[in-house]
């Protein structure tokens, strides 16, 4: 008997978990903070002020921003459980119509997760400032570019932090081997980081149960190095505790001390972090043992109230007394200042013997900044998959396997791109003091982006008053800004480098999607009215072969202009059309049962449906075999909900859609099995099930064809069967035997190739981003077919020209 845990032991061993993945970048900083503070214009300033004004510093920033603003605040912004820049732009999305993502329905605030019970907003008024958004299309751009700048920076950071992470704890090197080999540091640096991208494809299931327990060695052992200078060095130290020593600071430092705020922030780098990882391990347990995802905040914020955070303030503590006595070990402050076993003291960086101790803390210090890596990476990830998901990155592979946990995903392309541009700075910089200006930039201007995004949450979403909002930007908006200041004086040493991998990220992102939604648009005033499709008769005027032809489209009414120019140019379709949209709604994820919506186009004998595969931001698409049986099961259940009333059997319009699988009946009305050959799956009896309407020599080529396709014979062969074949309407009946007649002859998937230009008269600005960026990133971008798992052996492409 399986024995399970009570809400306490699932309470306890959710906050157990959270030190793996939510807090292990947040966990490391303590490597390079003073080195990076003390590295400039700070280092003249060697007296006990300057330590202790750094420290109190470092203390408010790290309680202001880090436990006041993420921990109690934002953690609580979540949108069902997920967290990131992204959480919150569909949380805005949702409650006020300032999105710019196609084909938003009626129907789709139906969904069970697309309301908050606490915070909804169907009742409320409209203010003035939400009109005002609403209304204007600069505005709506104005935050997608906001979200977009976000997205960037998270990219950005994904680049930087295994860089300067991997960097820092193996640093210590230089103080065991008395700074004689710098070149070595680096070359280790970057065996561990190759190796770090190059297993990533394996995914973190495996090793993921040593997340934890690597990242609370390592915070317990820097908590005891950090207690232990305290008492050796300086106990007076806790005094800095007190802000005025961030006056005495300031005024002791100057314009230098200004300078130095950039190092000091490092402090609360993986506070972003925190947020968005938020959904890694939320998933599953939370709603089985809670039904509510509010746990997972006060399992973290225990957390960290009780653990992280004062291990952290220990150790910042324990560095700023050892410096106070001996500042010229600043650059490499963290592992100078771990005790030496033999003579009962700390060496400095120079000296001539070996300390033993600081090798075992120097691979628990690599380990955990291999752990602080993986949560920014997989995080990376997710973020790209959202920005696609959204129509705002070019078409990436996306992959997940089902032994992995709920959400975690790897995009080859990205994975490379990362390891690239991370080797090349570790090998460009050399040293944590530029990598961490450039690292420093990303992660405040990352923060200041968040605090803009959270202030309409609060506002929009929670239904707070707009004093409320402008109060929480100002306070916490004016600390960030100050530290964004003196980032801006870094950019000539090494922050330049954030600002190009944030510059060229943004734009690839808003390239792409201009160019989709010009040419989404362009599909809306092309498509084919009503009128001329039921002016064809039943037959469209063409033959119709056996077989179901699934033509995917953006559109979610009307008649995309592909499938007149396929018959065009082949007078020729399948006996049952449907029309695929596979569009994003603002949820991280859609339940199955409500994801797919079935109408119909025209009258019950043209046999056209439409099915509108509804998808979270955050979900991957089902394999093509998978799609295709909840397609007929869908639009099976969908007919004799039809017959049974729902709507008039004969309207001829294009509107009614169903979320059939909210039904009761659901998968009772076709009775499914797998067979072993495509033969049996198509030779039952009729009229229970469908025959196959191909003729034999038909299927003797396609035996052939499978024959020298071996992917073929993989593929499992479903047969469905009617388990009432009592109808008090024939015509029913006769449907759903063509249905499955059609299915078993055969599904093909149409998709457009399109050839995108930019029309002569356009401006010049329009025509380069057309004709240049945005075809660029088509031509290197996958196919739709792969994103959509749809099987190539199956694949029919539709040439057609955009003319933007």
């Amino acid at each position: 008997m399986v024995e399970t845990k009570s809400p306490r032991q699932e309470f306890l061993l959710l906050a157990y978990q959270s030190f793996g993945i939510v807090f292990s970048d947040l966990s490391i900083s303590p490597l390079y903070v003073y080195k990076s503070t003390f590295s400039g214009s700070l280092r003249h300033y060697q007296n006990e002020d300057a330590v202790f004004g750094a420290f109190s510093v470092i203390f408010w920033t790290l309680t202001l921003l880090s436990l006041f603003k993420y921990v109690i605040i934002v953690l609580n912004a979540d949108d069902n459980g997920e967290g990131g820049t992204f959480s919150l732009y569909a949380l805005l999305c949702r409650h006020a119509k300032v999105g710019l993502l196609p084909n938003h329905q009626a129907a789709d605030e139906e969904l069970t997760t697309y309301h908050d019970p606490g915070y909804s907003s169907r009742n409320m008024t409209s203010s003035p400032f939400k009109v005002f958004m609403e209304r204007h299309k600069k505005t709506k751009t104005g935050l997608l570019l906001l979200v977009l700048l976000g997205a960037a920076l998270v990219f950005s950071i994904g680049v930087l932090t295994p860089a300067i992470s991997v960097l820092s704890s193996i640093d210590g090197l230089q103080v065991q081997l008395q700074n004689r080999h710098t070149r070595m540091v680096v070359f280790l640096a970057c065996l561990v980081l190759i190796g770090h991208f190059v297993l990533q494809y394996r995914g973190t299931h495996r090793v993921a149960f040593m997340f934890a327990p690597v990242v609370i060695l390592w915070l317990l052992s820097t908590t005891g190095i950090g207690i232990y200078n305290v008492i050796k060095w300086n106990p007076r130290v806790y005094q800095a505790l007190s802000p005025y020593y961030i006056y005495k600071f300031f005024k002791y430092t100057g314009r230098d001390g200004w300078t130095s705020l950039a190092g000091l922030f490092l402090c609360t780098t993986g506070s972003e972090a925190m947020f968005a990882d938020l959904g890694q391990f939320t998933a599953g347990s939370i709603k089985r043992f809670f039904g509510t995802t509010i746990i997972v905040h006060v399992a973290k914020v225990l957390a960290f109230c009780c653990i992280v955070f004062p291990c952290l303030v220990l150790q910042y503590m324990g560095q700023a007394a050892f410096l106070s006595k001996n500042f010229s070990a600043a650059p490499l402050s963290f592992h100078a200042s771990i005790p030496e076993l033999s003579q009962g003291k700390v060496q400095s960086p120079h000296a001539d013997c070996l300390n033993p101790l600081r090798w075992p803390v120097l691979v628990v210090a690599t380990l955990a900044a291999i752990v602080a890596s993986q949560s920014v990476i997989s995080a990376t990830f997710s973020t790209v998959k959202q920005c696609y998901a959204l129509g705002c990155f070019p078409r990436v592979k996306v992959v997940h396997k089902a032994r992995w946990v709920r959400g975690q995903v790897y995009i080859p392309e990205i994975n490379w791109v990362l390891m690239i541009l991370s080797l090349a700075v570790t090998v460009g910089f050399r040293d944590t003091n530029r990598l961490a200006n450039a690292y420093g930039s990303a992660c405040m201007a990352l923060t200041f982006v968040s605090t803009l995004l959270t202030s309409l949450v609060i506002y929009f979403v929670w239904n707070q008053s707009l004093f409320l909002a402008l109060l929480y930007v100002l306070f916490f908006g004016s600390i960030e800004i100050i530290y964004l200041s003196s980032a801006c004086m870094k950019i000539p040493n090494g922050g330049w480098v954030a600002l190009m991998f944030t510059t060229v990220f943004l734009a690839i992102m808003y390239v792409w999607h201009y160019g989709s939604r010009k040419r989404y648009l362009y599909d809306l005033h092309n498509k084919v009215p009503m009128k001329w499709i039921l002016a064809q008769g039943s037959s469209l005027g063409i033959v119709r072969v056996p077989g179901i032809g699934l033509l995917f489209t953006e559109l979610a009414n009307g008649v995309p202009p592909t499938f007149t120019h396929f018959l065009t140019n082949l007078p020729a379709f399948y006996q049952v059309v449907v029309f695929i949209c596979v569009k994003t709604v603002p949820l991280p994820y859609v339940h199955h049962k409500e994801r797919y919506l079935i109408g119909r186009i025209g009258p019950k004998s043209y046999r056209m449906y439409r099915c509108i595969v509804r998808n979270g931001y955050k979900d991957v698409p089902n394999s093509g075999d998978d799609f295709e049986n909840d397609i007929v099961m869908s639009i099976a259940e969908f007919i004799q909900m039809e017959a049974e009333g729902f709507t008039n059997l004969d309207a001829p319009v294009d509107g009614w859609l169903a979320v059939v699988r909210t039904s009761e009946k659901f998968g009772k009305r076709l009775a499914r099995s797998e067979s072993d050959s495509k033969e049996e799956s198509c030779s039952s009896s009729f009229p229970i099930t469908g025959s196959c309407s191909k003729s034999p020599a038909l299927q003797k080529l396609q035996s052939m064809y499978e024959q020298e396709s071996p992917d073929l014979n993989y593929r499992p062969r479903v047969q469905f069967k009617l388990t009432d074949t009592k109808f008090k309407d024939l015509r029913v009946k006769e449907e759903l035997l063509q249905l499955l007649e059609a299915k078993c002859a055969g599904v093909s998937y149409i998709i457009g190739h399109s050839r995108i230009k930019a029309k002569w008269n356009a401006p010049f600005l329009k025509r380069f981003v057309i004709n240049v960026a945005y075809s660029f990133l088509r031509k290197n971008s996958r196919s739709p077919a792969v994103f959509l798992n749809i099987p190539h052996i199956c694949l029919i492409e539709v040439g057609i020209n955009y003319y933007l």
